[in-house]
């Protein structure tokens, strides 16, 4: 049976969220949130019966706010904001991310706080536990006024309008049809309803927590592959102990340290040159000396990220937003992105700089000048065979992809709505970006898994560590090479990408050395 997330108790928990985003985990409104629902809605509709104009409940919207708009065309103006706000342009987003924003948007409405009625909240939670996905196009954000046009994309679905995602996963089809055929009625947006749907920074809120989720397995691949190319490369465990790293008390830098001794524990390669006589060398590189640096660089702003995303998670976005302790409907300006947006680029950066060293360490597998015994390329036979020689040209251009992608999308602004929205967070931007850093990220550590794993199989006879042989025989497993003639090379660094996608990397490491930080 699936987990039931339910909406209005506790609050939500990251796990909730990829829970509901990928896992496809039911979600179920509270008794509480019901009542808040109503007594949010029951001050809204006295504020709509009043005299005095009251944004978003009896005006117009953005610029347009200064028109009064009569009873009987409220219901006009709910459904023609929603029409002409689902305005996005290009691909369609990926299901996970709509399911992530359409359970943000439902969090904030079962608070009563932005004055809808239970019947919208119940029928978008209604969407999300028959699978239906909204079709939202990619561009159309600005982050601020919240994300205005993927929102009203899903709020045209409630409507019983617009498009869904089809049964392929990649086209869209009409949404009337399938909500019928699910037995879901569509819904006739009362006064502020339209507003308080597309009102919030949930899209760019739930691409963070699912990249923080991906990130968290990805640093400790991160420390396994740099483990396994110390190891291979013949450098020293000896700067990875703890007492190096209490004396620079940054907490991430000294969890990744920890990580590196775990998997490089009782390595009889690292004890075949630890004797002086056996190594001439006083300092490895920095690109293997300075791992945990960089990893744990990585880790601290993942923490500052999650501080972030906890706290508007626990957050009500929403403009003008029901304040039900003093029944007063106030404007206010929650729905900028910028703590969020600029999160998400500090993880473009820190992306980017966990793929370039890996890159480095990579490149000095390969380079017979420095790879200390190493055959040219990891090649079979250098000249005939060029080993993995290409396999780091693709490395490479992932990482400067993702260099081009570290550049900050919310240090960026364009004015909207004829200068009432003149300074906007593009926030939206900053996730969509981070999400393809993630993406290339795990394939720049898979290519340093395939080669640290063909290095340390020319180590033999040595053998790797415990934690660096479980790395390698993982990677076995899922459908990797070892050394060779040269062969069809990109179903096996696509084939790493998938171990490490599915936590079987981590997994079996963890399995022989214990939990890694």
């Amino acid at each position: 049976m699936s987990q039931t997330v339910v909406i209005g108790e506790a609050d939500l928990t990251f796990g909730d969220v990829v829970a509901v985003a990928r896992e496809g985990a039911r979600v179920e409104l509270s008794q509480t949130a019901l009542k808040a629902l109503a007594e949010g809605r029951a001050l809204v509709d006295r504020l709509a019966a009043a005299p005095t104009p009251a944004y978003g409940i009896s005006t117009g919207f953005g610029a347009l706010a200064t028109r009064h708009i009569d009873p009987e065309l409220r219901a006009q103006l709910q459904r023609s904001l929603i029409r002409s706000h689902a305005a996005g342009m290009g691909p369609l987003v990926e299901p996970e991310v709509i399911r992530a924003l359409t359970l943000m948007r439902l969090k904030t409405l079962a608070t009563g706080h932005t004055g809808v009625r239970p019947v919208v909240a119940e029928t978008m939670a209604a969407l999300l536990n028959a699978g239906i996905v909204p079709a939202v196009r990619e561009f159309g954000s600005l982050g601020c006024s919240g994300d205005l046009a993927p929102l009203s994309h899903v709020a045209l679905v409630l409507m019983g309008e617009g498009e869904v995602v089809g049964p392929d996963g990649v086209t869209a089809i009409p949404a009337g049809p399938v909500l019928a055929q699910h037995g879901i009625a569509a819904v006739e947006l009362a006064p502020k309803e339209g507003l308080a749907l597309i009102n919030g920074t949930d899209g760019m809120l739930g691409m963070l927590i699912l990249a923080l989720r991906d990130l968290s397995d990805l640093v400790k691949a991160a420390d396994i592959a740099a483990a396994m190319s110390v190891e291979a490369l013949l450098g020293t465990d000896k700067v990875f102990r703890p007492e190096l790293h209490a004396i620079r008390p940054h907490p991430g830098q000294a969890a990744s340290a920890a990580n590196l001794l775990s998997v490089l524990h009782g390595s009889p390669i690292m004890e075949s040159h630890r004797e002086p006589n056996e190594c001439t060398r006083v300092q490895d590189a920095y690109s293997l000396r300075c791992a945990p640096q960089v990893s744990g660089a990585v880790r601290d702003t993942m923490a500052h990220a999650a501080t972030v995303a906890e706290r508007e998670l626990a957050a009500i976005v929403d403009n003008p937003v029901v304040l039900l302790a003093d029944g007063r409907v106030e404007s206010n300006g929650n729905f900028h992105g910028a703590p969020v947006a600029m999160v998400l680029d500090f993880l473009a950066i820190a992306a980017a700089d966990l793929g370039s060293i890996a890159e480095r360490r990579t490149d000095r597998m390969l380079d017979v000048a420095r790879s200390h015994g190493l055959p040219p390329f990891l090649a079979d036979d250098p000249g005939v065979d060029s080993g993995l020689m290409i396999a780091q040209y693709t490395q490479a251009a992932l990482v400067s992809e993702n260099k081009r992608l570290a550049v900050p999308a919310s240090v960026d602004s364009i004015p909207s709505s004829a200068m009432q929205e003149d300074h906007v967070s593009m926030g939206w931007s900053a996730a969509r970006k981070l999400r393809t850093a993630v993406d290339n990220l795990r394939r720049i550590i898979a290519v340093e898994l395939v080669t640290a794993a063909r290095a340390l199989d020319l180590r033999a006879p040595l053998a790797p560590a415990e934690g660096t042989g479980a790395a390698v025989r993982a990677l076995r497993d899922a459908g990797v090479g070892g050394p060779g003639p040269d062969r069809f090379l990109s179903p096996e660094l696509r084939a790493a990408e998938d171990a490490l996608r599915s936590g079987a990397v981590v997994a079996a490491v963890e399995a022989a050395v214990g939990p890694l930080n």
